[in-house]
């Protein structure tokens, strides 16, 4: 891995106010960043729960086929490597989780190796409760990666946000099920 010093920093994207702090990454050259929000219909607790599971991330990323811890215990400095479904240019990825702060539900990670096209890849996920009061949580979802060779800076972007607004539909369902059937579960 790679230092690049920064030439900029990525804060074009519209990130709630509340968490914006969170979701300014550097960006050196050959670099492009994004950042992609979405609301989930359960509140900030049920959608920590997953998101938190650094051990499990195909528990909502469907791209993951699997997921073992090579170093820690879920702490901040623990790798994993990810093993990606066929059909994707990857095969594996190493990462490191860098940021877990429970309290105020902010996670990242970077990723430090595997076979892939996403070299330098740096990603924060933040969560907060929706301000219209209906117990809702916002999800935001940014990130800072290498432009691959052959590729353009927008190819690039809407590669990975693609992905990543996958992942977030995929998490708003799970944790809107999971939330559902708690609700039934007290009732009962």
């Amino acid at each position: 891995m790679h230092c690049i010093p920064a030439t900029e920093f990525c804060t074009a994207h519209e990130v709630p106010e509340a968490v914006a702090r969170h979701h300014e990454h550097a960006v050196g050259t050959n670099q492009c960043c994004s950042a992609v929000v979405q609301t989930v219909t359960a509140p900030v607790a049920a959608v920590w729960a997953v998101v938190r599971r650094f051990d499990r991330p195909q528990a909502y990323k469907h791209f993951v086929k699997s997921c073992d811890v090579v170093v820690g215990d879920g702490d901040v400095g623990t790798l994993r490597e990810v093993r990606v479904v066929s059909g994707l240019p990857a095969a594996t990825s190493t990462e490191r989780l860098e940021i877990l702060d429970d309290e105020r539900h902010v996670l990242g990670f970077r990723v430090v190796g595997g076979e892939h096209r996403l070299a330098n890849y740096r990603s924060v996920t933040t969560l907060h409760p929706d301000d219209d009061g209906g117990g809702r949580t916002v999800v935001v979802e940014s990130y800072v990666v290498d432009v691959p060779p052959g590729n353009t800076t927008e190819e690039t972007r809407v590669f990975v946000d693609t992905i990543v607004k996958c992942n977030l539909r995929s998490l708003a369902r799970i944790a809107g099920s999971l939330q559902v059937r708690r609700r039934r579960a007290t009732r009962n």
